[in-house]
């Protein structure tokens, strides 16, 4: 078992003072000496930085001031977000002389005044599309962590910090949680702001949370979530109290969609999405058959259009200077963005507000939708895995949650993706809750 507790663990105990500040800083910070050399989950950890936050945070409590839950607690960053004084680099090399941020990005800032300890920055692939990364999955290592948030993942995953932000615009956070054995959380388009963040398409991009249970989920997006006049597609809506949620928990009506997700998944995965929904349902869950969406066929291809035309557009200038810089993969990608014409790309974004309504049609009368997290568990380091499963809700903008659900006969893990609906994300919080409490996953990599 890992030495690092949960965020609700380790808050309650910070508050009890079984815990300090410090303390926790010290285990994290252990765990990196311990695994980092050989997983690479981290571009920066700031000791000095985390060591000086975690004393003046437990002063504050000392001193009877407590800002909330996340209160003292270790935090990464996925290196694609700007942290007030650290370069970001975005994985690429192109970057390498980034110089330090001024100022932290609206996440950033969010979980500092929320008590976070920012602990570093962790590794992301090349302006998070698909080229691999360094980063080795903490279950094998000769396999991927995902991408394109595979440091924050395998942190999480190894207790080197209990909660980390990642960003998803096609399965960039439930993907490498669901291969690392962690839990998940990308909320409605518009919910978290993208301030501060360096873009793949501002169309589709999401920032969310990784952590080791819903409950801890819910806490870093009640932090984070909000609007932000910075952000020109934040949405001004109130932020529900994400944890008031989890207080009530009861069996949900699940809309299983086994057309083109079960159909597609390896059947190793299947048989460990099949248990998992059988032990759901033996405990009270009602499980049915869901449609897909309308306009699905064409999904895939007009949620490729769509990003690749924004990532070619912010990366135009330099692209166009600079090409052989760019990996192979990305480098790909805004070479299809540059090649498609105006009018497909006002197709594909018409594709994509008609999909956005067809999506939420879907979720229907059911509490969630279900589906397999991935194709398949973790494949080797040659490639970040296959989004397909998760592109349909990062291109709708619906919110998910994914939750481990148990390990493959190759010792990997398997994780279930909750779909909910637009800006509903206490309900899916419940949803999710209830369904990991009666799935009880408890394995770590170590």
């Amino acid at each position: 078992m890992l030495p690092t507790r949960s965020i609700v663990e380790s808050a309650r105990a910070i508050r009890s003072g079984e815990l300090t500040p410090i303390a926790l800083v010290e285990t994290c910070l252990a765990q990196i000496k311990e695994h980092d050399a050989k997983l690479r989950a981290w571009v920066i950890v700031d000791e000095r930085g985390a060591r000086q936050a975690a004393d003046e945070l437990a002063k504050e409590l000392a001193a009877g001031r407590d800002r909330g839950p996340l209160h003292g607690i270790p935090i990464g960053i996925k290196d694609i977000v700007d942290v007030r004084g650290f370069p970001t680099r975005a994985g690429a090399a192109l970057r390498r002389d980034q110089p330090p941020a001024e100022r932290d990005a609206t996440v950033a800032a969010r979980l500092r005044a929320a008590g976070a300890i920012i602990l570093g920055k962790t590794v992301t692939t090349e302006f998070a599309s698909f080229d691999p990364p360094p980063t080795r999955n903490p279950w094998n290592p000769e396999r991927t962590p995902g991408g394109s948030s595979s440091g924050s993942a395998v942190a999480v995953a190894t207790g080197m910090c209990l909660g980390a932000i990642g960003s998803q615009t096609g399965g960039s956070i439930i993907r490498p949680a669901s291969f690392c054995g962690v839990a998940s959380c990308k909320a409605t388009f518009g919910r978290v702001s993208r301030q501060g963040v360096v873009p793949i398409s501002y169309n589709v991009d999401h920032v969310g949370p990784m952590a080791r249970s819903v409950a801890d989920l819910a806490i870093l997006l009640g932090a984070i979530a909000g609007y932000d006049e910075q952000d020109a597609q934040s949405v001004r809506r109130p932020v529900p109290d994400y944890r008031a949620a989890l207080e009530k928990l009861a069996p949900p009506r699940l809309g299983l969609i086994e057309a083109f997700f079960l159909e597609k998944a390896e059947p190793r995965v299947v048989k460990v999405v099949r248990a998992a929904l059988d032990r759901l349902h033996s405990d009270g869950a009602a499980i049915d058959t869901a449609g897909l969406p309308s306009g699905f066929d064409d999904m895939h291809q007009m949620h490729h259009w769509v990003a690749a035309v924004d990532a070619a557009e912010y990366h135009r200038e330099v692209f166009s200077q600079h090409s052989e810089l760019y990996g192979r993969e990305i480098g790909a990608f805004i070479r299809d963005g540059l090649a498609l014409s105006p009018q497909d790309y006002q197709r594909a974004r018409g594709h994509q507000d008609h999909f956005r309504r067809a999506a939420a049609r879907a979720v229907g009368d059911f509490d969630a939708l279900v589906t397999p997290a991935t194709t398949q568990t973790a494949p080797d380091t040659r490639t970040t895995g296959d989004p397909q499963f998760n592109s349909p809700w990062s291109y709708s903008g619906l919110p998910t949650i994914s939750i481990p659900c148990g390990l493959a006969d190759d010792g990997l893990p398997v994780a279930l993706q909750l779909i909910g609906r637009p800006f509903e994300e206490s309900p899916l919080f419940a949803v999710a809750a209830w369904c990991e409490r009666q799935l009880k996953f408890t394995a770590t990599p170590f």
